[in-house]
């Protein structure tokens, strides 16, 4: 504990005389992220950098820091929280730790499909759980896509809930996670990410859950023959900037962030829709068997988990959730405007 506390301590005086090594007349925000340079998350936050830049006339300016280089999610959060780095981008299921409303993200099926994704994180719900991490100094400025995770199998077709009987599935250090895998009739083993490569090859499983990005980025679809698209839960990634920042900006600089990060959200939406769609049709043309199965049957076995929620707030939260009713098609976001990486 004493050595995280001088780590911090250290990174704190680097990160400080980084700041202020800079022109007086030039306001540089730090944000630190675990993604490596080619996510197009990534993407995103560097446009969000990019057009901030250029529309406050150069007086504000981000330095990334990617691929863990400050640390993992969990720390560069609490480096945010004390004030030596501006702004994290981390997965609600970290933020949540700190924000419990954030939870609802691992709740299974809570979303019908993409739409009603972006109809919570762009509507009255997303701006209120963005705004419940400011106690902590956290301020959430938006939320970007993570994928609907599916399950992969090496040899077996998983088209209902009974095809999942028995199987061994990697999962995260989740709870909800847990649970949701062994309702659905799975053995739900967690593994580090790092090294479901090598218990797909020896057996240790006998399949996984996560994005078809991250499945063919991964190189998956090497060891597994069949990708169901289930879509059984759909965390998303979280910019937050610390409250010691936000409240450093004048209203017109927070004017200025608040623009360019909407900005950041369209390209980064677009690239994920395009980048998942090349993944599937990449993994098809490499042999894998991909399956578009019925939900409500795996909505059944995971009911037990809502039933449970009756009462708190959390199942309220879920409840207004998927009661939000759909709404037209809005194509207006497909049109970007600024300088597009």
């Amino acid at each position: 504990m004493l050595r995280k506390v001088i780590s911090h301590s250290l990174l704190l005086a680097f990160l400080t005389l980084i700041a202020c090594s800079g022109s007086e007349s030039k306001r540089t925000l730090r944000l630190a992220h675990v993604l490596d340079q080619q996510s197009p998350v990534h993407q995103a936050m560097a446009h969000f950098g990019k057009h901030l830049e250029k529309i406050s006339g150069g007086k504000i300016e981000v330095v990334l820091y990617p691929s863990g280089q400050l640390g993992n999610e969990r720390e560069s959060l609490e480096l945010v929280q004390l004030g030596a780095l501006d702004i994290v981008k981390v997965s609600s299921a970290v933020v949540e730790n700190f924000v419990p409303e954030m939870a609802v993200f691992s709740l299974p099926y809570l979303f019908r499909d993409a739409d009603h994704y972006w109809q919570i994180f762009g509507g009255e719900i997303g701006r209120e759980l963005l705004l419940k991490g400011e106690p902590y100094l956290l301020r959430g400025l938006c939320f970007y896509d993570a994928g609907f995770r599916s399950f992969f199998l090496i040899d077996r077709a998983v088209e209902s809930p009974e095809d999942l009987d028995g199987l061994k599935i990697r999962v995260m250090r989740s709870n909800t996670q847990i649970r949701t895998i062994n309702l659905l009739g799975g053995n739900a083993t967690p593994l580090p990410w790092g090294e479901l490569y090598s218990a797909l090859q020896q057996g240790v499983v006998d399949g996984a859950e996560n994005a078809p990005l991250n499945f063919y980025q991964n190189r998956f679809y090497e060891l597994c023959q069949y990708l169901s698209l289930d879509e059984h839960s759909a965390p998303p990634d979280v910019l937050l900037i610390g409250t010691h920042t936000w409240n450093q900006l004048s209203s017109q600089e927070q004017q200025w962030v608040d623009e360019a990060i909407q900005e950041s959200i369209v390209v980064q939406k677009r690239l994920w829709a395009e980048l998942t769609a090349k993944s599937i049709a990449a993994v098809e043309e490499a042999g894998v068997k991909v399956l578009y199965p019925e939900k409500e049957p795996f909505f059944q076995r995971v009911q037990p988990i809502y039933d449970d929620l009756a009462g708190t707030e959390l199942g309220a939260l879920a409840q207004r959730i998927r009661a939000v009713k759909p709404v037209e098609a809005d194509t207006t976001d497909m049109m970007i405007t600024g300088d597009d990486e």
